[in-house]
């Protein structure tokens, strides 16, 4: 038997909320700890489907704020006014990629997982891909001052990312919300102040 996803207690709050998964609480305790998303700012959002970071986050920037969610896979989600989606795959991003999404952000938020395999050398290379990619995405179109929020699954590399997020913020941390699954490996790395 399958187990039943609105079981623990961020999953039912979530859809008491109006959110479509439980991963909004771990956007909410990184804004709380480290004010990522502020009134009237650009923020990119990589790997945002089902969508629940990009209504917090549309929330938070207001609507004098802008969102640009991007993803793979459709969003079938209704989004508010100040929200924009766009499909494509960030591990193929050029620069027509860029054309269509924008520069000029204030954050770039990336919540992205890969699929799993089991294998957790396998799982962590691939969260690592994801990752470098959203950083090099970054690179191109966060503005100086801005701000870096990053999935990635704990792994061998995982400090040689760090140390690559370290050379382009004047502050990195690594957070663990406590709404993270107790065996989940992802950590969460946060870059503030774009230099």
């Amino acid at each position: 038997m399958k187990p039943d996803p609105w079981h623990d207690y961020y999953a039912r709050r979530a859809r008491e909320e109006g959110y479509p998964a439980r991963s909004v609480y771990k956007l909410e305790e990184i804004q709380k700890r480290f004010g990522v998303l502020k009134p009237g700012t650009r923020v990119l959002d990589l790997g945002c489907c089902p969508g629940s970071w990009l209504l917090f986050t549309s929330k938070a920037v207001g609507d004098r704020g802008l969102v640009v969610g991007v993803d793979i896979i459709p969003l079938t989600l209704q989004l508010p006014s100040n929200v924009r989606f766009v499909q494509h795959d960030v591990l193929a991003w050029d620069e027509s990629f860029l054309q269509v999404v924008g520069t000029n952000f204030q954050t770039v938020l990336s919540d992205m997982a890969p699929s799993t395999t089991g294998s957790k050398f396998v799982d962590a290379h691939r969260s690592l891909q994801l990752s470098e990619s959203a950083l090099a995405i970054s690179a191109r179109v966060l503005r100086p001052g801005g701000a870096f929020v990053c999935k990635i699954f704990h792994g061998s590399d995982f400090k040689v990312f760090s140390d690559r997020v370290r050379r382009s913020f004047d502050r990195v941390a690594h957070f663990k919300p406590k709404s993270s699954r107790k065996a989940s490996k992802e950590i969460y790395i946060v870059g503030l102040g774009k230099t």
